[in-house]
């Protein structure tokens, strides 16, 4: 793998059971860069997420994602490779029997924090980093779904990972906070961490423009910087 990519994929295949997904699909990302995924429903982007950290397989050529090789890595070294990958969803999955701030202690303490204070400035390091720095408190349900994304997004952001991988995060978002999402995520890229984000909403890649790769017919193309697209369900 180059030094200067942070995701290399050459001519890669990935299957979800026996189907076929994406086929000689090549993709890379380096430090810093912003990539939209997008494509119709069903196109394979959130498979191809799914592939960088391990939840299906990739099945042929290379691929290789902060400095793992996919095609050979065990599975005691997933978790590591995980703990160097900030995933947001779609749903927010935040756990809703604890306020934001357990919440983001909850993986702290999974991933072997275990210093009070430590595990306290970093979970108000992030909260600040997504202007939510006086909202920990909140249940899940006291929160508006923006809010939730963005705690979701500190809790990808809590160790220091290399890559976001950011599957549809404004799916269930309404147009205007949508708009703050995804700047929300344009801002931590430009502080150094590499962002890939899934989205099937072309106003959105239109409004923050970044490099853009198309999903369509089991393949993965690139879109040249600044073409408009329409969008597409």
């Amino acid at each position: 793998m180059k030094n200067d990519f942070l995701i290399q994929l050459e001519n890669i295949e990935v299957c979800q059971e026996e189907n076929v997904i994406l086929s000689d699909a090549s993709l890379t990302l380096s430090r810093g860069e912003f990539v939209y995924v997008i494509g119709k429903v069903g196109s394979g982007k959130s498979s191809l997420l799914k592939s960088l950290y391990c939840e299906i397989p990739v099945r042929k050529g290379n691929a290789y994602v902060a400095g793992y090789n996919l095609r050979k890595i065990k599975n005691r070294e997933i978790p590591y490779l995980r703990r160097k990958l900030g995933i947001v969803f779609q749903d927010f999955q935040l756990l809703t029997d604890r306020s934001a701030v357990k919440n983001l202690e909850f993986v702290l303490r999974a991933t072997g924090w275990k210093k009070r204070n430590a595990i306290n400035r970093r979970i108000g390091e992030v909260l600040e980093q997504v202007g939510m720095p006086n909202k920990g408190y909140k249940m899940p349900h006291e929160l508006s779904g923006g809010e939730q994304q963005r705690v979701a997004i500190a809790r990808a952001l809590l160790n220091t990972p290399a890559i976001i991988l950011a599957d549809e995060p404004t799916g269930n978002l309404d147009p205007g906070t949508s708009g703050q999402i995804v700047q929300l995520l344009h801002d931590i890229c430009h502080e150094g961490t590499a962002v890939m984000m899934t989205t099937h909403n072309y106003n959105i890649v239109n409004a923050f423009p970044a490099n853009v790769v198309k999903c369509e017919n089991d393949r993965l193309c690139g879109v040249e910087r600044g073409t408009p697209l329409s969008n597409e369900e």
